[in-house]
């Protein structure tokens, strides 16, 4: 007979998410994920899999919120620019931690080919986002066709990348935005 889960898959999830964020993949220890999630070793390997498969899991579960936060900014901004500088505005939570996803590629990118895989993805559903931003703002002249929309939504995601990793460093908010209007200058 299986097993039933006696707990709220979601919110333990979520716990875990917040827990690999601020502390990444090799940090974590499977007792910290017992102390987070008030689960004991047996029910996280039963209703989990491995630290890794939690892991994995906790990443969908992180880019299906930053996926539903950029669909409520695409719903809301008509003008491509301003688009674009919301995506580039950042959470508290983000602010201490950084992204988890670009934490992700730097601690795990290279250690495991399903999370490449997974990250390669994302970077490709950012840049065609951005690539439809910036030519939607080329046909209305709002954004310069210096550059092909490809080549600009290239940058804008790494420039977004390392911004989510500098960011950390950042104390004040008027330095964050200063970095976000001189990456976004580009585009005028």
């Amino acid at each position: 007979m299986p097993r039933v889960e006696i707990f709220n898959r979601d919110e333990v999830l979520e716990k875990v998410v917040q827990l690999f964020h601020s502390k990444g993949y090799n940090a974590t220890s499977m007792q910290d994920l017992v102390d987070a999630t008030g689960l004991n070793r047996s029910s996280i390997y039963n209703s989990f899999g491995s630290k890794m498969e939690l892991y994995q899991e906790s990443l969908r579960v992180y880019k299906k919120q930053a996926s539903k936060y950029v669909q409520k900014i695409l719903v809301h901004n008509s003008e491509p620019i301003e688009t674009i500088r919301k995506i580039f505005a950042t959470s508290p939570e983000d602010k201490t931690n950084g992204c988890f996803l670009g934490n992700c590629t730097a601690e795990m990118a290279n250690q495991d080919r399903e999370i490449k895989n997974f990250l390669q993805n994302n970077l490709n559903a950012m840049q065609d986002l951005f690539e439809e931003l910036v030519s939607k703002g080329q046909s209305t002249g709002s954004i310069n066709s210096n550059k092909s929309a490809k080549a600009y939504a290239a940058y804008l995601f790494t420039a977004l990348q390392g911004l989510r990793i500098t960011g950390i460093l950042l104390t004040e908010q008027q330095e964050y935005e200063s970095i976000v209007n001189t990456i976004l200058s580009v585009l005028d």
